[in-house]
């Protein structure tokens, strides 16, 4: 038994709630899997493809890969690093000069470059797929 400030731990009941996180791992991972092959079987067969409406073909398209959340996630991702990039160069504005334009104009555009690239790489699939679906 040990007291750290106000708490007292028992060495045993840790070790308990660990083996029994342990063993719950092992169940969810089991059900994770036979929930993934029974989602898989029954709900995103090519037969169901055009048999949805509304929030259901939404979700039918998202877990089928259909829609993209990565292209809208990399343009939110982008918005909030140009904002922070400009705020954070503000506060070499009485330091630095150099520091201040640096951080404002070559960061913002240093991470558009990063952006694009990714954004590129979706693109390049997206037209792909297009170009294989015309086919």
């Amino acid at each position: 038994m040990y007291t750290y400030g106000y708490t007292t731990v028992s060495a045993p009941k840790a070790t308990s709630s660990l083996a029994a996180a342990g063993v719950w791992g092992i169940i969810a991972a089991i059900l994770a899997i036979i929930g993934g092959i029974l989602v898989y079987v029954l709900f995103l067969s090519k037969k169901n493809e055009k048999k949805f409406t509304g929030f259901v073909k939404w979700l039918y398209d998202f877990l089928s890969f259909k829609t993209l959340t990565l292209e809208m996630l990399l343009k939110v991702f982008y918005l909030i690093t140009a904002i922070y990039l400009t705020l954070v160069s503000f506060a070499f504005i009485g330091t630095s000069a150099l520091l201040f334009f640096g951080i404002l104009i070559l960061g913002n555009l240093f991470a558009r470059v990063i952006y694009e690239g990714s954004l590129l790489v979706i693109l390049i699939y997206k037209n792909t797929k297009e170009i294989n679906e015309k086919k």
